[in-house]
């Protein structure tokens, strides 16, 4: 053979074995290119087990700037939507909760308290907005946002007074949704000494144990960034024996003796929070029912579409989770821990990005991340309030991520079971995958079954093969999608279930979200930049039994 012949030789086999290399890679692809993923599952075991109110929600604290706004918690559409995700707390906090003060109208008087403004018992069919003045005040929210931005940006608040109306309200809206209230006291009331001024909030406790209004409490919010926002520095020390001040409060009352009682709210960890969190910790672990921070992926002023879809964004959580539970178990082992305020990002949300269908990617993959890491209780920022992160937008319409919230709470159970995903290079970054036991209490399924679910976060569609032991079960798909193909769906406000638009029925009325039969032994299909439940109802579990 010459030289030639034998170079072409040599050209012709490297040749063929790229295009073999090329091809074996793109075998894992079918004609509809798709990804190809295998997943592999253990039913045996629980890893871990959340509370039942894992998915929670927040009003934020602003909606009381001005009184008046409380009025939209009656509104008959928020209550219905509220009530989809019970079981759920329902947390009222947030930065203007250190600049509240109770100013009862009806001082010192218990006979006046047991009469004024509502009696809950009967409130839910006797208070409802009208109409016209629902109109009105979603009107004038839209310009309220305008102010309530301007003082976030210019870190200057003002001092808000609320009266037992506002209280009425806000507790008539969760005891007629069905949610568990969480409120936030005001921190910032201070003594000479700089040691918590409890005097106000021992007034707002006499009010609401007079009302027997059953609820928890909440002191200050990220305290980290109290100099900034109010020129007061408080450590960690101090902080957890203000704590305890507010517990021997609570024990001293019949009604709130053994309630709870969350906190300290710090930002996610960074060298002064660290150490705030554990000297917080050192004085006042024993106050708490569990250990609250707050985490956002993004800024809300500098991000991107592609920070929303991208997998190492989405795995910071896990980098700050173990941070926080590191902390927390050298002082205080055993303690639960909450994400106590989260969202997509902070500032307020992304406008164009944090109340559009892109966010559910963020949303889902904290759902399923936080439970697999063992945080106890997750709490949305917004339901309703301001910034661009809320669940229901100004006119009181379910946005994207409130449909997800929903199927969320009826398809998936507090128990957390293992799953991995690998494609023919390796673990896949772009398909990102949860196991759960699906939710004995509000479904029908057979006991073992389980829901997986799962997020596409390429533009491409995937093929997940499941494991041969639960390939023969039947179920059950709800496969989320934008209203719009592509790229550009990616910022729609509107979300299609199994190829549905989803809309309320009426002010009173959710859709029925129906699933589509997934047959026995076939491969779960996700579309690209989508994502799903599945519903595996005759999977056997063991751990789900």
């Amino acid at each position: 053979m010459s030289g030639i012949s034998i170079l072409a030789f040599v050209m012709i086999s490297i040749l063929s074995y790229g295009y073999y290399f090329v091809a074996s890679v793109e075998s894992a692809r079918d004609e509809w290119n798709f990804e190809s993923v295998n997943l592999n599952v253990d039913l045996s075991r629980v890893l871990k087990k959340v509370n039942e109110r894992f998915l929670s929600v927040a009003i934020d604290a602003s909606l009381v700037a001005e009184e008046k706004f409380m009025y939209l918690l009656t509104s008959p559409k928020l209550r219905t939507l509220a009530k989809a995700l019970t079981p759920a707390f329902l947390r009222f906090g947030g930065t203007r909760q250190d600049f509240m003060t109770f100013n009862p109208t009806f001082l010192h008087s218990n006979e006046n308290h047991k009469n004024s403004v509502f009696d809950a018992d009967d409130i839910c069919e006797r208070l409802e907005l009208p109409p016209l003045l629902e109109k009105r005040l979603k009107q004038e929210w839209t310009l309220q946002e305008i102010l309530l931005d301007k003082e976030d940006l210019q870190r200057k608040y003002r001092s808000v007074k609320f009266t037992e109306c506002a209280v009425d309200l806000l507790y008539s809206f969760t005891n007629c949704s069905g949610l568990d209230l969480i409120f936030g006291l005001n921190e910032l009331l201070r003594t000479s000494g700089n040691s918590w001024d409890s005097s106000n909030a021992r007034t707002l406790l006499q009010y609401c144990e007079s009302k027997q209004y059953s609820m928890s409490w909440e002191l200050g919010n990220e305290p980290n960034s109290y100099e900034k926002k109010a020129g007061i520095r408080v450590d960690g020390y101090q902080l957890g024996q203000d704590f305890v001040q507010l517990r021997k409060i609570l024990q001293e009352s019949k009604l709130y003796h053994n309630t709870g009682l969350y906190g300290p709210d710090i930002s996610q960890p960074r060298d002064h929070r660290r150490d705030l969190l554990e000297g917080f910790l050192e004085s006042g672990a024993e106050a708490i029912d569990a250990c609250t921070w707050h985490h956002y992926y993004v800024n809300g002023r500098d991000t991107s579409l592609e920070d929303f879809l991208d997998p190492e964004v989405l795995n910071t959580l896990a980098l700050k989770t173990h941070e926080v539970m590191e902390t927390i178990e050298l002082t205080s082992p055993g303690k639960k821990v909450w994400l106590g305020e989260t969202s997509s990002a902070y500032g307020g949300g992304a406008k164009g990005l944090s109340d559009t269908f892109v966010a559910g990617f963020m949303w889902l993959d904290k759902l399923g991340l936080g439970a697999k890491l063992g945080l106890d209780v997750l709490i949305r920022q917004v339901l309703i309030g301001s910034g661009t992160y809320h669940l229901v937008d100004e006119n009181l319409d379910p946005l994207p991520d409130y449909w997800l919230s929903v199927l969320y709470k009826r398809l998936v159970g507090p128990e957390v079971l293992s799953i991995e995903a690998f494609s023919i290079l390796g673990k896949t970054k772009r398909v990102r995958v949860y196991l759960h036991c699906t939710n004995k209490k509000s479904t029908s399924y057979k006991s073992g079954a389980v829901t997986l679910f799962a997020l596409n976060l390429s533009k491409g569609p995937a093929r997940m093969s499941v494991p041969v032991t639960i390939s023969n079960s039947t179920g059950e798909a709800f496969v989320l999608q934008s209203e719009q193909p592509g790229e550009e769906g990616l910022y729609s406000k509107s979300v299609k279930l199994n190829g549905e638009v989803l809309k309320m029925v009426d002010e009173r009325t959710l859709p029925s979200l129906q699933g589509t039969p997934l047959p026995a032994g076939e491969h779960l299909r996700l579309p690209g930049y989508s994502f799903a439940f599945y519903v595996l109802s005759e999977a056997q579990a063991l751990a789900c039994r």
